[in-house]
């Protein structure tokens, strides 16, 4: 079972969010999702346990504080796909490529 925790504290990493859910049986993987630009920590993270022990995990740790927060916690839904235009350019309602357009060069503009 993949899980989805949410509002964890920023000095959270990998091996805290471990031994938080090895309390409700083996961990496959803890892993605390980090910014690529800053390194720091994007508050939430996903573990990966057997369905039984996930689910106990999930109930239990579900609105319980962790590090001082109030953390979220339930079963991780597959990403959906956006369509082409939307992935790339989100407020472009045209689907163009978004490069602005018109031929100023500055001074006298003749076109």
């Amino acid at each position: 079972m993949n899980i989805f925790v949410s509002n964890l504290s920023y000095a959270i990493n990998d091996d805290d969010l471990r031994q938080a859910f090895e309390e409700y049986g083996e961990v496959s993987s803890a892993k605390v999702i980090m910014d690529k630009f800053t390194g720091r920590s994007r508050g939430f993270g996903f573990v990966e346990m057997s369905d039984e022990n996930g689910q106990k995990a999930i109930e239990e740790l579900n609105g319980a504080s962790f590090d001082k927060k109030v953390i979220s916690v339930s079963v991780a839904r597959p990403r959906e796909d956006k369509p082409e235009g939307e992935r790339r350019f989100n407020n472009n309602r045209t689907g163009g490529d978004n490069r602005g357009g018109g031929r100023s060069f500055g001074g006298n503009n003749r076109y």
